[in-house]
């Protein structure tokens, strides 16, 4: 039996966690409140197999069956016959303790996975009444391209769950890697004091937003600066995660620098807004 996959939100990951699924031959339902941000999510889904199509690493009858098995809905009870749902809302503790609450009601043989980046996993899937079927399952952002999906367990989670997920991560042609679950996890809890640290930079005037990151590209070989990366995800993700970082772990160097915290309060949240710490057109 084919697995069938709900996600829950339509934004920049939870189209990009949809497109593979389809991509890789699973019907995939996604659900969102607004009609509209459906229809944004389904048009860059078609934009991004387009784009595939281009650089020849799909043909046009393989877009046009992924995009075919792309469902979309604004009742979260389009995700009852699921056999995975993955949540991709809003990083905000409520928001995701109330969409697994009812999740646990509506998708009764789904395994519940959520693509937060921080939010404990545990605390999550206690809002739940099968705990053992709830697991972080956290895509990188843009979704289709990048290889990694950092696979949280929760206090409960069983093996076979995570087993499970282990193996589908694999069939999307992703890089699972099995973490357990602890503020920020792997990735940010790295991630984000780095970005952080180059925040403090900048506030301090140590260098300009491009000298920070073409050190950072150019002398630690990574693909993209920290101040960059930082308006990729969204200034207002970053101080969100740090947020859940310094109440998580209770550690007063996981706060956020005042300058980010300035940004968001202006509305510079990065590249959605079309200004961060660099300008987008």
């Amino acid at each position: 039996m084919t697995d069938r996959v709900a996600v829950v939100g339509a934004g920049q990951m939870g189209n990009g966690i949809a497109h593979v699924f389809a991509q890789a031959g699973f019907p995939v339902t996604m659900i969102d409140v607004s009609q509209d941000a459906l229809g944004r999510g389904r048009s860059t889904i078609e934009k991004n197999l387009d784009r595939q199509v281009e650089k020849g690493t799909l043909d046009a009858a393989a877009k046009d069956a992924a995009l075919g098995r792309v469902a979309t809905s604004t009742d979260l009870a389009a995700a009852a016959g699921a056999t995975l749902v993955i949540e991709a809302a809003t990083e905000n503790r409520d928001l995701k303790f109330k969409i697994f609450g009812d999740l646990d009601r509506v998708a009764a043989n789904a395994i519940l996975a959520t693509n937060t980046s921080s939010i404990s996993i545990t605390e999550i899937a206690a809002r739940t009444k099968r705990p053992e079927r709830v697991i972080g399952m956290h895509f990188m952002n843009p979704v289709p391209v990048m290889q990694l999906v950092e696979v949280i367990r929760g206090l409960a989670t069983s093996d076979e769950t995570t087993t499970r997920v282990l193996e589908i991560a694999r069939t999307l042609g992703k890089t699972p890697v099995e973490v357990n679950d602890y503020p920020g996890f792997v990735a940010n809890r790295i991630l984000m004091p780095m970005i952080n640290e180059a925040v403090y930079c900048l506030m301090e005037g140590v260098g300009s937003p491009e000298a920070i990151d073409t050190v950072m590209k150019l002398g630690m070989n990574h693909p993209m600066g920290p101040l960059a990366l930082a308006d990729l995800i969204g200034l207002d993700t970053c101080v969100a995660i740090l947020e859940v970082l310094q109440s998580g772990l209770g550690d007063p160097k996981y706060r956020p620098c005042p300058l980010l915290r300035k940004y968001v309060a202006a509305g510079w949240l990065g590249r959605k807004t079309g200004r961060g710490f660099f300008a987008y057109t």
